[in-house]
C-alpha cells in the first residue's frame, strides 16, 4: 500500500496521472475558448481599431453581456455583420433561435476615441441551458495594419470592419488587427507645435502602447507576433505642418521600432494613397535596408487612388474605395505572408 501511495504521488508530480480540471466557466471573459485578437486590456477592453473576439458555441442561442451602453458589430457563422447601437445589459444576438448545433461568433466593438464615448468592456456571453463554448482553429499567421483614420475605416459603413485591412485579412483567412486612430499623425505634436493649433497623437511614440491614450501601459509584444506589418501613415502630418526632414526622421524611427518589437515580421511601408511623403517614405525604407533590415520594403501606390469615385470627402475611402484598395494591396500582403 505504501509503495502504491508513493507511486501515485510521483505520477501526480510528473503530470502523468490526470487530475480532474475545474469546471469551465463557459462564456466568461476568462473562458480559454474565447480568442482575443489585437490589443485587449486585462479588463477585457479592446484598444485601437480592428480588435475583435471569436469563439465557437453550441446550441441555439447566444447573448453578449455589457455593463453600460456601447456600439458593436457581430457575425454568427460567418454571416453578414450586424450592428447593435447604444445597447447594454444582456444583449440577445439570436432573436430568432439558430438550428441546434455548433456555431461561430465574432464580435468587434466601436473603439472609444475622440468625441465618441461608451463602455467597451466585454463581460462575457450568456448561453442557454446545456450550451457550451469551444475553441476555433486559429490562423497560424497574422497581419497588423498601422495607420490613421484611413486604416481605421472612418466614414466606411462598418468602420474598421469595412476597411481595406479587415477585407484583406478576411480574404486571406489570417488573423488581423488595425493599430489605427482617426486623426493620428506619424509625429507626436503638441498644440503649440502644430500649425493647426491642435495636438496630434503620434504613432511613432504610441505604437508600443496598449492603447493610444495618454498614460497607456506598454504593450506586451509577447502576446502575439504578426507575420506582416503594414504601415500607412502621414496624411495628417501634412495638415499639421510637419517638414520633410522631421517626417523622414520620424518614419525611419517608426520602422526601427516596429522591427525591434517584431523581429521576424515582413514590414511593408506604403506610399500614402494621396501621394504625400512618397520620397521621404521610400528613403526611410532605404535607410533601414542600409542598416541591415532585409525584411522591410516600400510599396508604391501610385495610381491606386481616385478621390472622385473612391471617397465622399476626397480623403477617406468609401466602401467602394476600401474594396479597390484591398484588391490592389492584397497581392503584396499575400506575397509577404508566403515569404
Amino acid at each position: 500500500m505504501r509503495i502504491r501511495t508513493i507511486l501515485t504521488a510521483l505520477l501526480l508530480t510528473l503530470g502523468v496521472l490526470a487530475v480532474p480540471a475545474p469546471a469551465l466557466a463557459a462564456g466568461e471573459p476568462t473562458d480559454p475558448n474565447i480568442e482575443y485578437v489585437g490589443r485587449w486590456s486585462s479588463t477585457y477592453v479592446p484598444q485601437w481599431a480592428g480588435a475583435y473576439l471569436r469563439v465557437g458555441f453550441t446550441g441555439t442561442t447566444v447573448a453578449l453581456k455589457q455593463r453600460n451602453a456601447i456600439e458593436f458589430w457581430y457575425s454568427i457563422d460567418g454571416g453578414a455583420y450586424q450592428k447593435k447601437s447604444n445597447v447594454s445589459g444582456t444583449v440577445n444576438l439570436t432573436p430568432t433561435p439558430l438550428a441546434n448545433g455548433n456555431h461561430t461568433l465574432l464580435v468587434s466593438y466601436r473603439i472609444v476615441a475622440g468625441s465618441y464615448t461608451g463602455d467597451a468592456i466585454f463581460q462575457g456571453l450568456a448561453l442557454g441551458s446545456g450550451q457550451s463554448t469551444y475553441k476555433l482553429a486559429a490562423p497560424a499567421k497574422g497581419v497588423e495594419f498601422v495607420g490613421d483614420s484611413i486604416t481605421a475605416g472612418y466614414t466606411a459603413t462598418n468602420m474598421s470592419l469595412s476597411a481595406y485591412p479587415w477585407l484583406i485579412g478576411e480574404n486571406l483567412k489570417t488573423s488581423h488587427t488595425q493599430i489605427a486612430l482617426s486623426g493620428a499623425c506619424l509625429r507626436e505634436l503638441t498644440a503649440a507645435q502644430s500649425t493647426r493649433g491642435i495636438r496630434c497623437y503620434g504613432l511613432e511614440n504610441r505604437y508600443t502602447k496598449l492603447g493610444f491614450q495618454d498614460g497607456s501601459l506598454d504593450w506586451n509584444f509577447g502576446r502575439y507576433q504578426p507575420a506582416v506589418v503594414v504601415v500607412n501613415i502621414g496624411t495628417n502630418d501634412s495638415g499639421h505642418g510637419v517638414n520633410s526632414a522631421d517626417f523622414r526622421t520620424g518614419y525611419t524611427n517608426l520602422l526601427r521600432i516596429v522591427r525591434e518589437k517584431n523581429p521576424n515580421a515582413r514590414i511593408l511601408a506604403l506610399r500614402i494613397f494621396k501621394g504625400s511623403w512618397a520620397a521621404e517614405t521610400r528613403q526611410s525604407v532605404l535607410d533601414r535596408q542600409a542598416a541591415g533590415d532585409a525584411k522591410v520594403s516600400y510599396v508604391d501606390t501610385t495610381g491606386w487612388w481616385d478621390g472622385a469615385t473612391m471617397s465622399g470627402d476626397g480623403t477617406h475611402p468609401n466602401d467602394y474605395g476600401h474594396q479597390v484598395l484591398a484588391t490592389k494591396l492584397q497581392p503584396f500582403v499575400s506575397a509577404a505572408l508566403a515569404s
